[in-house]
């Protein structure tokens, strides 16, 4: 099988290219070949930029692929500038969406495919679900041969994913564990979050890779592993030994001081809700999460102290932090001597 990632070297689907090469597919790595480092071997890299038309159109002239995958798409133009390419090019287009296009609060608390699309509170997500439905009526009016997947908060080894930390800086979450500060939970820490190992993801990804019957479906891939935002952060402290001290905020407040994260924290974290994965088990059979939060989050905190370069502080976001809690505390002081 023959099979186009465009991307293919980022967090969530590095562990997809290298579960595909393990299984004998003939995978292409389309970028610009800036992180070749997470190339695994076997793959073939075709180096390009996909916003080049006529460079992509030269590049792709006489090639067909069972299946495309593109990981990079977050806005209804490169859904256009993909139909356009791939058009008569590929017999499986995947688009790589999110969960967090489903309703936002949703109205039940188990999520399958069906659950209404709506959260207007994210650009991300409005945007996501722009996608789809070009993508929907591309399929409908033309046969453009669509399969839609929804990852949920997918983490590597290269991540320590949390409510609030730094993207770019991981180890600042651990770095406060470690020396005693409090760290922030949105509400009271019992909101139910789904974490998923990109080497889980994997399996459902590349088990629908060249499945016709996936055609003009929809999946979410997700663990089966359900946690609180406390019991997560819990877990994280116990990979480094160190109890972590929680503070208990409300998502709103949090907001007001750090405006940034209102669309990813109002509009997704804060959320409770459980994913049902029945369906991307009934099309790729066998389909299980294997890797549980407390043997992930120790492979990061390995990965990070293997190398003390990984072990960079963001220093804004974390003097923001102190600074907002300790307004926070006086405040709620004040409160109590009112």
């Amino acid at each position: 099988m023959k099979v186009l990632f465009i991307g293919g070297t980022g967090l969530i689907s590095t562990a997809a290219s290298e579960l595909a090469v393990k299984q004998g597919i003939e995978l292409y790595l389309l970028n610009r070949g800036n992180r070749m480092e997470f190339v695994p071997d076997g793959a073939k890299i075709l180096k390009g930029d996909i916003n080049d038309q006529l460079g992509m159109e030269a590049l792709l002239k006489d090639s067909h692929f069972d299946a495309v995958v593109d990981w990079i798409v977050f806005e209804p133009q490169a859904i256009e500038r993909d139909i356009k390419l791939f058009t008569g090019k590929t017999d499986q287009y995947i688009f790589i969406s999110t969960v967090a296009t489903y309703q936002r609060p949703v109205a039940h608390y188990i999520v399958n495919e069906s659950t209404l699309q709506h959260n207007p509170g994210w650009d991300y997500a409005i945007q996501k679900i722009a996608c789809e439905e070009r993508l929907i009526r591309e399929y409908r009016d033309n046969n453009f041969p669509i399969t839609i997947v929804r990852p949920s908060h997918t983490y590597s080894k290269t991540s320590i994913p949390f409510a609030i930390n730094s993207w770019q800086y991981p180890w600042t979450l651990i770095d406060r564990i470690l020396k005693g500060k409090k760290v922030i939970v949105p509400g009271d820490g019992t909101s139910l979050w789904t974490l998923t190992h990109n080497t889980d993801f994997a399996k459902g990804l590349v088990g629908l890779l060249g499945n016709t019957q996936a055609v003009g479906q929809t999946f979410h891939i997700t663990s089966d592993e359900v946690k609180t935002w406390d019991q997560y952060l819990k877990a994280i402290g116990a990979a480094v030994g160190k109890e972590p001290k929680i503070i208990h905020i409300a998502s709103d407040c949090i907001c007001e001081f750090f405006p940034e994260m209102k669309g990813g924290l109002l509009g997704d974290t804060c959320n409770s809700y459980v994913v049902d994965n029945s369906k991307i088990k009934r099309f790729v059979p066998g389909y299980v999460a294997t890797t549980n939060f407390e043997n992930g989050i120790r492979e990061s905190i390995d990965y990070f102290k293997a190398d003390p370069k990984r072990l960079n502080i963001d220093e804004e976001l974390d003097a923001k932090i102190d600074k907002f809690i300790a307004v926070y505390e006086n405040f709620i002081a004040g409160l109590s001597n009112s």
